[in-house]
């Protein structure tokens, strides 16, 4: 995947503003976001959509969204109770997938999006 900008960034080719980091996926600042907190989940492995993920992948898609709750409250935006026990706060996750879906890069990539309104459906 020589041409990819994703795996140019995993490898450290390409600057991002990196939030976590492990042996499988890295997590970064969208350059353009579209809230207050916009962040990018990619594997390592290059997976050109979620769709050429196989049943083999299971365990990285399974650590992909597992890491969401945990990214989301460190940057403020997981859903909490108040006072009176309603939920405020929260976020949305996002999968892009072939053109259609609206996948701009092709490296499997998940957002997380959230952060205080009035972002909420402007993208």
């Amino acid at each position: 995947m020589n041409n990819c900008i994703f795996c140019k960034i995993a490898a450290k080719q390409i600057p991002a503003t990196t939030v976590y980091e492990d042996e499988d996926l890295l997590v970064f600042k969208d350059i353009n976001p579209a809230a207050p907190v916009h962040l990018l989940i990619i594997p390592k492995l290059h997976l050109d959509t979620l769709s050429a993920a196989q049943a083999e992948h299971a365990g990285l898609l399974g650590k992909m969204l597992a890491l969401v709750p945990r990214i989301a409250d460190e940057h403020g935006c997981a859903p909490v109770a108040n006072a009176d026990g309603e939920l405020s706060g929260g976020y949305k996750t996002l999968i892009n997938t072939g053109p259609d879906g609206g996948q701009e890069v092709y490296h499997l990539h998940m957002h997380v999006i959230g952060g205080p309104k009035p972002w909420r459906g402007q993208r």
